[in-house]
């Protein structure tokens, strides 16, 4: 009675596999095309004397939210009109929002470096006991 269980799931396991084989497979085809952009971005920084900066900016815009979009009521006429938030900060159009957003990764990434002497520092020293 166990093997005919067994061979049931095992046969229930494989359908439904095969009907969901499409979403499975194009999945697996973008895991792999991230994987072979990667190792080309991994080539390429290799060359490049600037990789670190631009990977720096690039994990300090990941943690930088992104720039709201609301509809509100002008003051003046009362009509709809499209405003921008960016840490709760109210913006007229979405350049200035975009570059309050710039500044912040700029700040986040100078931080970064500003942190780094003493995280190496303190590294050295675990290190060497």
């Amino acid at each position: 009675m166990d093997s005919l269980v067994t061979t049931g799931l095992v046969v229930l396991a494989g359908i439904l596999i095969y009907g969901f084989r499409a979403p499975i497979l194009a999945a697996l085809r973008r895991f792999d095309q991230r994987n072979v952009e990667r190792i080309a971005q991994e080539r390429s920084d290799r060359g490049d004397r600037f990789a670190h900066y631009k990977h720096t900016l690039h994990l300090a815009e990941e943690q930088v939210e992104e720039v709201g979009e609301f509809t509100t009521s002008d003051a003046r006429t009362g009509q709809p009109v499209k405003r921008y938030t960016f840490e709760g900060e109210q913006f007229l159009t979405r350049d200035e929002a975009e570059a309050a957003r710039q500044r912040a990764i700029i700040a986040r990434a100078r931080q970064f470096y500003e942190e780094l002497p003493a995280a190496l520092a303190h590294r050295r020293k675990e290190t060497l006991h």
